[in-house]
């Protein structure tokens, strides 16, 4: 038997990469076969960066290897893959003001206090993200005036936790020059008082008369961002994140990152439409460098915007807001532009719609355009799919379209859904079980930093359509809720397919990737409850440990 010991122990050692064959036994290993059935296992042999074989209990091991590594019993499953994130923004939060989960308007002026002391006052802005007015007593857009009392000589941008929403200090607002004249932009609403004065909220494309004034950060800010996020997702067991809409100066970054190597995790990215060099972008085709890290094959249309700021378009008035229904952000000729030109270039279209009358709108464009363009082998998604018409269920398995959702999302609205759509729509809303009995394939994701990246987080929602307090009883609307299997294929090989990597992604399978993580517990045989706490020991890319 050639056994190296000391190859052995870099197991320990992050960064490894084994040249020849690896052999790792004693796991309690769990993938799918190519028709999602689970399969366990108890070793997995790989070559360089791809898997050779798994082995079962009662077969016998080969000894031919270059490194044998003791697995010590612990959960072996495919790296998970989530379909829709955003890499920048969430290595950028990872960089400023966090205002997640704070309960009061109160207590997120007090955090921007706090961040700015700890800056030393060095900074231009002040930038910041996740506030949620649902989740305050007040249950009300917080105001200008707020931020002005504690920090009122510099400008002030703080986003909701959906990105659909900024809330800004009277300091942000003369730069950009905003008044009560200020109309309201296409697309995009300026909160305001009784008197007809801006409060500091800005809803949707409105949030870009404040965004304008920020100066753009640099390429070597840039690629600080994407490293830190992409290591940081790498300790939730993410081994591949679909990027939902980057524009031309981030590809950029990206491929400067990769002149030194392949990306930490894989990057499946969308081209944002909205891109002044969409044209351009389109014309250079598909990009895949040598190792699989980075993929450009699809664009990223936003149709509407989010249920919580009231944003998402409706066929009907909301009900906890009489005479509104939300907005549509392109007018009709620009998003069929949009989905044409990139039909037409061989690009994938993944649009973001979550109201019923946007995804509406969505399908209708799709039926058109797919059969226009013959492109319906590029499995076109709509990203979200968050609120549906009943008779617009069957039509994603009609037209091959993939929903590509989030679970906890599910979890975080329940609180203010039911409010924002009543008892009716609300049974087409965050509607998993209906879409997958009429035979839609789900992929799964977080919209990070809309929520956390953790992807157990959403096994743990999918599985009990439940907060991590057990809320409600029995879960909310549990009769939509999924099997462990069927949330298991949604963040692995469903996500894969979801962006044409099922052949390299996914499952443990001779031949693909060796991308793999190491559990502290079988999610396979814990209480579901206990689902969103499994943490993750070890994190393996293309045959490497990179993560701890």
């Amino acid at each position: 038997m050639k056994i190296v010991q000391l190859i052995v122990a870099s197991l320990l050692v992050p960064g490894t990469l084994f040249a020849d064959t690896t052999l790792i036994v004693n796991a309690n290993g769990y993938t799918l076969d190519s028709a999602r059935n689970l399969q366990r296992f108890s070793a997995l042999q790989l070559s360089d960066d791809r898997v050779m074989r798994v082995f079962q209990a009662d077969e016998t091991l080969p000894t031919d290897v270059d490194a044998r590594i003791d697995a010590d019993g612990r959960t072996l499953i495919p790296g998970l893959i989530d379909a829709h994130g955003h890499v920048l923004s969430y290595g950028l939060s990872l960089l400023r003001v966090d205002v997640t989960g704070i309960t009061s308007e109160q207590e997120a002026v007090a955090r921007v206090v706090a961040f700015n002391e700890e800056s030393n006052g060095q900074l231009d802005w002040i930038q910041g993200r996740g506030w949620n007015q649902v989740l305050w007593d007040s249950n009300s857009f917080p105001t200008a005036a707020t931020l002005d009392a504690a920090v009122g000589d510099k400008p002030v941008w703080l986003t909701r936790v959906d990105g659909h929403a900024g809330w800004a200090n009277s300091a942000a607002m003369a730069l950009a020059g905003i008044d009560r004249r200020t109309p309201d932009p296409e697309g995009g609403q300026i909160i305001r008082d009784d008197d007809g004065d801006p409060t500091g909220v800005f809803v949707d494309n409105a949030m870009a008369l404040v965004r304008s004034q920020i100066p753009e950060s640099s390429q070597e800010e840039l690629q600080f961002a994407l490293r830190t996020s992409m290591e940081k997702l790498a300790t939730f067991g993410l081994t591949s994140v679909h990027d939902a809409g980057i524009g031309s100066d981030v590809v950029a970054a990206y491929r400067q990152l990769l002149r030194t190597g392949p990306l930490p995790i894989r990057v499946y990215a969308m081209i944002a439409a909205s891109d002044s060099l969409y044209e351009q972008i389109l014309a250079n085709g598909h990009y895949r460098d040598a190792d699989d890290t980075f993929i450009i094959r699809s664009v990223k249309i936003v149709a509407d915007g989010a249920l919580g700021s009231r944003g998402a378009a409706l066929v009907d008035d909301y009900s906890d807001f009489p005479g509104h229904r939300g907005l549509l952000l392109e007018n009709p000729e620009r998003l069929e532009y949009f989905m044409r030109a990139a039909m037409n270039a061989g690009f994938q279209v993944n649009t973001h719609a979550i109201g019923d009358d946007a995804n509406r709108i969505v399908l209708d464009n799709y039926e058109l355009l797919i059969n226009e363009t013959g492109s319906r082998a590029q499995r076109h998604r709509v990203e979200h799919a968050q609120v549906l018409r009943y008779e617009d269920i069957a039509r994603f398995t009609e037209l091959g379209v993939i929903p590509s959702m989030q679970a906890t999302h599910a979890t975080s609205d329940k609180n203010m859904a039911q409010d924002r759509l009543g008892e009716v729509r609300i049974q087409g809303a965050y509607a998993w079980r209906k879409l997958m009995d009429a035979g839609a394939l789900i992929a799964n994701g977080s919209d990070f930093p809309v929520e956390s990246p953790n992807p157990f987080f959403g096994l743990h929602a999918s599985v009990t359509r439940q907060d991590h307090e057990n809320e409600p009883v029995g879960g909310w609307f549990p009769e939509e809720r999924m099997t462990m299997e069927e949330a298991f294929a949604s963040f692995t090989i469903n996500a894969a397919y979801a962006a044409h990597q099922e052949s390299l992604l996914g499952t443990l399978e001779p031949g693909k990737k060796a991308d793999f993580i190491l559990l502290d517990r079988d999610i396979f045989a814990v209480d579901p409850s206990e689902l969103w706490q499994t943490q993750v020991l070890q994190t393996w890319v293309n045959g490497r440990r990179i993560s701890p």
